[in-house]
């Protein structure tokens, strides 16, 4: 197998039960800061076995993909120092690489190739500002393109383009569905201004435009927009101008694309007396349930597997 599924990942798959895959940059202290990625990595878990669902943590541990942990492992993918995205993979494991951190492409990636039909995660990258000279746009919206998994996310990260990150989404022709929304989320805010064109109410609906794109022959993923908790959100005046201090110290610094985001997090959480890291944890846990919920109607339509 080019995939490593934990005991209790392949007996869920092979019994049709539903599970949800993880990615574990957000859960490692690459994506948020000790102890907030072990208190994400528990949040998470709970939030999808509360809703009867089987947790997945991606990555890569002595060279082989994985798909779910055994005991004891989630450790090494949580203090890992290698981040890699999809394009990343295949040298890694040609490699041995002893532990990496999955990203939203890989785990999409890695998601297809176990069978897994769903993936919970913080938000999405996408295109960067300044694209139309720098053409830095994120790996992540291409692998959703070309893997039939669902991304449940809190739209994407709120330092992007989020127009021209959904004009990239339609090019490619990656549906869009808000969860309860009709309005593109932007992370920590719940509204864009951006309007989606299609919106579903129940996890259920979502279940069901997932088995009809199957169905119709569409061979790519989705992307699931569920808005940050309203208790939870920073508005978006609020943190605009943390957003902007949090771009300038990162050109400031001469880091662009993947290497400007965690100093551009980092400017944030100061702008906003660190509740951005509270804002992260909650979204995140909103998402895996979410996700969960979804997987739950697809096992129950017996659809569980891609």
């Amino acid at each position: 197998m080019i995939v490593r599924c934990s005991s209790e990942v392949a007996a869920a798959l092979s019994e049709g039960r539903p599970v949800v895959a993880l990615e574990s940059t957000i859960t490692s202290a690459l994506g948020l800061p000790a102890p907030h990625n072990r208190d994400c990595f528990d949040r998470v878990n709970a939030a999808i076995r509360a809703e009867g669902a089987v947790p997945a943590l991606t990555g890569l541990l002595d060279g082989q993909l994985v798909a779910g942990v055994e005991p004891g492992e989630e450790d090494r993918l949580l203090n890992a120092t290698q981040k890699l995205a999809e394009r990343d993979l295949y040298g890694a494991m040609a490699a041995r690489l002893g532990a990496g951190v999955s990203t939203v492409s890989a785990t999409v990636a890695i998601a297809h190739l176990a069978g897994i039909r769903i993936f919970a995660t913080g938000g999405i990258g996408g295109v960067h500002r300044g694209a139309e000279q720098s053409f830095d746009v994120s790996s992540d919206l291409g692998a959703m393109a070309r893997h039939p998994v669902a991304v449940v996310s809190a739209g994407a990260k709120a330092f992007l383009d989020l127009a021209k990150t959904l004009e990239v989404l339609e090019t490619l022709s990656v549906p869009v569905v808000g969860y309860q929304t009709d309005e593109f989320p932007a992370f920590w805010s719940r509204s864009s201004g951006l309007k989606i064109a299609h919106c579903v109410e129940t996890p259920d609906a979502i279940a069901a435009t997932m088995n009809a794109a199957r169905d119709a022959g569409w061979p790519g993923g989705f992307l699931i927009a569920n808005p940050i908790p309203r208790a939870d959100e920073i508005v978006a005046a609020e943190i605009a101008a943390a957003i902007e201090e949090g771009l300038a110290t990162a050109a400031a610094a001469g880091a662009t694309g993947p290497a400007a985001t965690p100093r551009i997090l980092a400017a944030i959480a100061a702008a906003t007396a660190s509740r951005s890291i509270p804002a992260n944890l909650a979204l995140a846990a909103s998402n895996a349930s979410l996700a969960a919920k979804v997987a739950v109607a697809l096992s129950r339509m017996g659809r569980v597997r891609n």
